[in-house]
C-alpha cells in the first residue's frame, strides 16, 4: 500500500502525475497533470462536463439535481481524462479533489469517489480548496513566482489575495454580499435572459448605450478594497421598471442599455478597486510585479480589459490564464495539489466542507455561522 499522506516535501527532482477531481458547483471534471522539476508543467487531459442544460429551466443551479449529476458522471470523466492522459491508475502519484468550498452535495460526490479510488489502490489522496486551484493556476500556465495578486472574481467569491505560497494567502478586500457572477446572473433574470447570465448580459451590452442610465458604484466613496453589488442589482431593477412603467414593456434597446449600464459600473468598481490592491501589494516590493485574475468572470472582455489597464498603469504584468482553466475545471486542482506536495504541506486528513476561507486570518467577509466563516 502507498502511503495515505505526505507530511515532508518531496525530492525536487521527482517527477509527479497526478489526478484531479472537481465537483464543487455544475461542472463534473477530471484532469491529469504531469509536473517534471526543471520543465514546465503538463495538462495531459482535462475533461469538463457542464450542466447548464440541466438547469436551464430553473434560473440557476439547483443543488441537488447537481448532486445527483456528479454522482452519474464522475467516474466516467475520471475514465475519460485517464483514458485521454493514456495513463492507468498504476501510472498516478496521488489523488487530488476538491474538498470545499461548494455544494456540499457535490463536494461529497467528489470526495467519496476520491476516497474509494485511493481505498482500491492505495494512492494517496489530498484534499484542496477550490480556491486555490484557482489563485495557484498562473504558476500552471504561466510559472509566476510568489508572491502576486490575484483576483478571483467568479459566480460565487470575488476577492483580492496576495499569494504568498501555495497554502498562505493573505486576503486584502472581498464582496460582502452579491459576487460578480452571481449578479451578472440575477440581472441576466430581471432581464429575462437565459441563463448561465454573465454571457448573455455581455452580449446584450455589446448593443448598448452604457451612459443612459444613472446606475451606482458601491463603496467607491470608502476606503479599502472590499465590494459591493447587491444595491446595484437593485438599482437595475428600478430602472428596469421605471422603463417598464414608461413604455408598458423592456424593449430591445432599452435591455440592451440595462445590460451595458450594469456591465459598465462592475467594471468601473473592479478597476478602481484593483489600483487600490495593486497599492497595497507593491508595497511589498516584490521583484516582478504580477497581477493575475481567475475565475468565470474572467472571461467577461470588458471587464478584463479594465483590469489590464489597471494593471498595467500600475507597473504590474497582467496576467489571465486560458477560458478553459478560469472557469472550473480539474486541472487546477491537479496543481494545487502537486504544488502541496512539493511543500510537504499535503494531507489525506481532510473533511468536505461547504466554506473554506483562504486567508484564514481574515475576518469573515459576510458572517459566519454553524457551518464556518463564509468568505
Amino acid at each position: 500500500m502507498r502511503p495515505q499522506s505526505q507530511t515532508r516535501p518531496l525530492p525536487q527532482t521527482r517527477p509527479l502525475t497526478v489526478l484531479g477531481i472537481e465537483s464543487s458547483c455544475d461542472d463534473t471534471a477530471s484532469a491529469v497533470i504531469r509536473s517534471v522539476p526543471g520543465s514546465d508543467p503538463v495538462i495531459l487531459s482535462s475533461v469538463v462536463w457542464g450542466q447548464t442544460e440541466l438547469h436551464a429551466d430553473f434560473g440557476g443551479v439547483v443543488p441537488e439535481l447537481a448532486a445527483r449529476a456528479h454522482a452519474e458522471k464522475l467516474d466516467l470523466a475520471v475514465e475519460a481524462a485517464l483514458s485521454q492522459a493514456g495513463v492507468t491508475l498504476d501510472q498516478i502519484d496521488a489523488i487530488a479533489v476538491t474538498a470545499g468550498p461548494g455544494l456540499i452535495g457535490g463536494v461529497l460526490s467528489g470526495v467519496m469517489l476520491a476516497r474509494g479510488i485511493a481505498a482500491a489502490t492505495g494512492l494517496p489522496i489530498l484534499g484542496v480548496n477550490h480556491l486555490a486551484g484557482h489563485a495557484l493556476t498562473p504558476r500552471l500556465t504561466d510559472g509566476v513566482e510568489f508572491p502576486y495578486l490575484m483576483l478571483l472574481v467568479s459566480g460565487g467569491h470575488c476577492q483580492f489575495l496576495i499569494v504568498n505560497g501555495p497554502d498562505q494567502f493573505t486576503r486584502l478586500g472581498g464582496t460582502i454580499d452579491d459576487a460578480p457572477g452571481e449578479a451578472f446572473d440575477k440581472v441576466a433574470k430581471l432581464l429575462g435572459l437565459p441563463q448561465p447570465g454573465g454571457p448573455a448580459v455581455e452580449r446584450e451590452a455589446r448593443m448598448g448605450d452604457a451612459g443612459r442610465f444613472a446606475l451606482p458604484r458601491p463603496l467607491l466613496d470608502r476606503p479599502g478594497c472590499d465590494m459591493s453589488f447587491s444595491g446595484l442589482k437593485t438599482a437595475l431593477l428600478r430602472a428596469r421598471d421605471g422603463v417598464v412603467a414608461e413604455y408598458g414593456g423592456l424593449r430591445v434597446q432599452d435591455r440592451a442599455d440595462l445590460c451595458a449600464g450594469f456591465q459598465a459600473a462592475v467594471s468601473d468598481v473592479l478597476a478602481e478597486k484593483s489600483r487600490r490592491a495593486l497599492a497595497a501589494y507593491l508595497e511589498l516590493a516584490p521583484a516582478t510585479p504580477v497581477f493575475a485574475v481567475a475565475g468565470g468572470v474572467a472571461a467577461n472582455q470588458s471587464l478584463r480589459a479594465a483590469l489590464e489597464r489597471a494593471g498595467v498603469a500600475a507597473g504590474a504584468r497582467f496576467l489571465a490564464p486560458p477560458l478553459a482553466l478560469c472557469t472550473d475545471n480539474a486541472a487546477m486542482i491537479a496543481w494545487a495539489g502537486i504544488e502541496q506536495m512539493r511543500a510537504g504541506h499535503a494531507s489525506a486528513d481532510f473533511v468536505a466542507r461547504p466554506r473554506w476561507p483562504l486567508d484564514q486570518t481574515a475576518a469573515p467577509l459576510i458572517g459566519s455561522g454553524k457551518k464556518g466563516a463564509k468568505a
